[in-house]
């Protein structure tokens, strides 16, 4: 490979704000510690946790890199001590802990993962954060199993799109929620069995028609605040509520009663701080389990647009207007 330069190009924040905060600016490139690996990025993700770390609402956790970004795809080309599972000028995808919006990023060996077959740079940086998240909390912490029903809540965005080919994919059927009634082909052209439109359905008595009384086995919430209550409702005994996200607020005044009377089972997680082990186990099952699907395109994320790195305000933009439908992507080369 060619000899690495000594600085490189990435996106910076100087202060917390508007989308126009975010600009261009050179930095001395960095260098992998033990277990490390550097990747040259070809394309960066744009997620959620972005555009609250832009505003100052999502700090990086110690030692992470202040520069955004959680997902890239490229190819490694600086390895640290101790890494043996991948070689130099290995294409891969990975969740990184920050610096993503960049030419290079530092992340873990082990949250490395193959570019599944046939899949472009941009494709494979749609994977790592909504994968992770998907599987780390629907699957390894809700424990959602085929022939169950799941209520996916924002079904056309990155996560809901992931949450849905997933839970689809794997046997479940899929009831959706999406706020606009042009969004609905989309949810069901992903695999949802059944769309609802929040804004102008009750989505509990949806949901209750759709089981004939039953309710869903598991609740992949994105909302919090005043759906929490609506959520329990909707769930059947000894159903399980994952929480991921909280777009209708951080705070829900729960009706104890309702979930100890249906004995639910209520969890959620973020990814961003958990250790490198916790990690690093959610790309290994992601590898056994759900690469497959992506090698033979049973599962392939959907690209809703790209920009330059330098049009790193317009994609976070987009992804605030809530026009979007799957994932909005950076590129780089």
């Amino acid at each position: 490979m060619s000899a690495l330069p000594n600085d490189y190009t990435h996106i910076h924040v100087e202060q917390p704000g508007a989308p126009e905060v975010m600009q261009l600016t050179r930095s001395p490139l960095p260098v992998p510690l033990v277990g490390q690996v550097l990747i040259r990025v070809h394309a960066a993700g744009v997620n959620g946790p972005d555009i609250k770390q832009r505003v100052g609402a999502y700090p990086p956790p110690p030692g992470a890199s202040a520069i955004i970004g959680l997902e890239v795809a490229g190819v490694i080309c600086a390895l640290g001590d101790g890494v043996s599972q991948w070689q130099l000028g290995d294409k891969v995808c990975a969740l990184v802990p920050g610096g993503g919006y960049g030419e290079y990023a530092l992340t873990y060996a082990a949250h490395c993962l193959p570019i599944p077959t046939d899949f472009s740079y941009v494709q494979a940086a749609a994977l790592p954060e909504t994968f992770f998240t998907v599987w780390g909390n629907l699957f390894m912490r809700a424990g959602l199993k085929a022939g169950e029903t799941v209520l996916i809540h924002g079904g056309s965005g990155g996560i809901g799109s992931t949450a849905i080919q997933l839970a689809s994919a794997l046997g479940a059927k899929v009831i959706a929620t999406t706020g606009k009634d042009e969004k609905r082909d989309y949810c069901l052209s992903l695999g949802a069995h059944e769309v609802i439109n929040y804004r102008s359905q009750n989505f509990v008595e949806a949901v209750m028609a759709f089981t004939q009384d039953k309710g869903v086995n598991v609740v992949f919430d994105i909302a919090g605040g005043d759906f929490i209550n609506l959520n329990l409702q909707a769930l059947a005994m000894d159903g399980r509520m994952v929480s991921v996200a909280m777009q209708r607020g951080p705070k829900a005044e729960v009706e104890l009663f309702r979930l100890m009377a249906k004995r639910i089972v209520w969890t959620g997680s973020t990814l961003r701080p958990q250790s490198v082990e916790s990690k690093a186990a959610i790309a290994n099952e992601l590898q056994a389990t759900v690469w497959p699907l992506l090698d033979s395109h049973k599962v392939v994320p959907n690209i809703f647009a790209t920009f330059p790195l330098s049009e790193a305000p317009k994609a976070h933009a987009l992804m605030e207007s809530g026009e979007h439908r799957g994932k909005v992507v950076l590129t780089l080369v």
